[in-house]
């Protein structure tokens, strides 16, 4: 799927490690003995590199007091608000729905309250993506209006997303009568091949006689996945417009996806009364000047509600960096693999880090690890392109495991629901946080320790102080 990786993804590559060895059945475990809970002002849920804790809730005592000492002091700041939260989670490629989709009624529907449900038996998932047409994790390559060659069909008659009737619609259905606020980023690989400069579905342009039938084409989609009761709250013209040797893919550059949004998507929106979002690039964050290039486009502007990123190369710095170009402008996180087989310490370490705390702590509203569900052979995906070492967030096989990326978003997305803030908090003595505040007036505090060792902390919190300590590389989440 990707041809440039982040260094820290590759050197997390190196370290072969079954991340699904000590998986829990259940979104809490917890090895030890059971005992009667102890008085706690401040919920502690614990996840170590060695998967001895999978987000675990501890018995222990964190009250706040007035006590001083000389353990490095993360601050929470509620005073200092940044930008609303709208969620975490995963895409949901057809491959992962085909394999959900594919388990006992009961299981499948037991997975699905797991993922999504608000309940304290789940991790709450409230954001996801999709694809519009197949993406790499599909079995196949294909879109909503494929044609025998030669042939064209401007009008749309042949529309159809009756190939999403068999998995990913009954995925979705379920999904959103468990959570109906749970918000969809529908993104495509590719436009719909005949409407290509290379009649194909790897690379190629959209041409631009094509940009009003292209703009249709996403209103249909929309306007059909409505009338399944699926809202679609965001779309990206395209994913990654910059890489078109995936399979599907579509190059787009920056001055193209300006024209396409200002002359056809934009104004075609409008006028079918969509009040579904457009966030525009969708790719690596080493290229800031590409979204910078569309908002700079005022007639373009006025459409985009913001940009979306990925982290397979650049700095996460950069978010902040478009962000300062256009602050009227909202940041988004939509995608990171996790290569397969996983490091799980080290693959923890990074993504907590560098994406639910770095992503969130440089402005963006949400952040999505990539593929939900995989089989053990990193299957399906398509031939020629397609990722052939993609970690799901659960492996399928058919019994279920979970893998590192389902403890990355749960330590986020089981506590912080849509609507939270992020405040502010205190980076110090390398332990990594970001803080939000709840639409039910709760603090959360997301921590991981990036030092050596086991490092003893203070949170203090209105002139108040609770002490707690975290293994090397562990995360954490305090809620109070």
């Amino acid at each position: 799927m990707k041809t440039i990786f982040n260094t820290c993804l590759l050197a997390s590559m190196l370290f072969a490690s079954c991340a699904c060895k000590k998986n829990a059945s259940t979104t809490s475990q917890n090895n030890k003995p059971e005992t009667s809970p102890v008085k706690s002002e401040v919920g502690f849920w614990l996840t170590k590199g060695d998967q001895s804790q999978l987000l675990s809730k501890q018995n222990v005592a964190l009250n706040f007091s007035e006590t001083t000492n000389a353990n490095p002091t993360i601050e929470v700041d509620p005073s200092t608000n940044f930008q609303e939260i709208d969620g975490f989670g995963y895409t949901l490629t057809g491959g992962s729905a085909s394999l959900i989709n594919a388990l006992p009624a009961a299981e499948k529907d037991k997975l699905i309250q797991e993922l999504f449900a608000v309940a304290d038996d789940a991790i709450s998932v409230n954001y996801i993506r999709i694809s519009i047409g197949g993406s790499d994790l599909s079995a196949y390559p294909f879109t909503y209006n494929d044609l025998a060659d030669g042939e064209t069909d401007e009008s749309l008659a042949k529309f159809s997303i009756a190939k999403e009737q068999t998995d990913l619609i009954p995925i979705l259905k379920k999904i959103v009568a468990i959570n109906p606020k749970i918000k969809i980023l529908g993104s495509p690989w590719t436009a719909p091949i005949w409407m290509k400069s290379n009649k194909s579905f790897i690379g190629g342009n959209l041409k631009p006689e094509y940009y009003q039938t292209y703009a249709k084409y996403l209103v249909k989609y929309i306007q059909a996945m409505k009338a399944e009761g699926i809202v679609i709250d965001a779309i990206t013209p395209q994913n990654e417009p910059l890489h078109p040797g995936n399979n599907p893919s579509m190059y787009m550059s920056a001055l193209d996806q300006a024209n396409f949004i200002k002359t056809a998507l934009g104004p075609i929106f409008k006028s079918s009364g969509i009040e579904t979002k457009i966030i525009i690039y969708d790719h690596n964050a080493d290229k800031p000047e590409y979204p910078i290039t569309i908002l700079n486009d005022a007639e373009a502007k006025k459409y985009i509600d913001g940009s979306a990123f990925h982290l397979y190369a650049g700095p996460i710095s950069a978010l902040t960096q478009v962000r300062n170009a256009h602050p009227d402008k909202n940041i988004y996180f939509t995608e990171q693999w996790v290569g397969g087989p996983s490091n799980f310490g080290e693959d923890l370490k990074w993504h907590v880090s560098t994406l639910i705390i770095g992503a969130t702590r440089n402005w963006s509203r949400n952040v999505l690890e990539w593929n939900l569900a995989a089989d053990p052979n990193y299957n399906p995906h398509t031939d020629k392109g397609g990722c052939t070492s993609c970690l799901g967030a659960i492996t399928i096989a058919p019994a279920i495991s979970r893998n590192v990326a389902y403890y990355v978003i749960a330590h986020a997305s089981k506590f912080v629901p849509t609507g939270s803030v992020r405040i502010a908090s205190n980076i110090i003595n390398n332990l990594q946080n970001v803080a939000f505040k709840t639409p039910d007036g709760k603090r959360v505090l997301i921590v991981c320790n990036n030092n050596n060792s086991e490092t003893t902390f203070n949170i203090k919190f209105n002139g108040k102080v609770v002490t707690s300590a975290l293994d090397k590389g562990a995360v954490a989440t305090y809620v109070w």
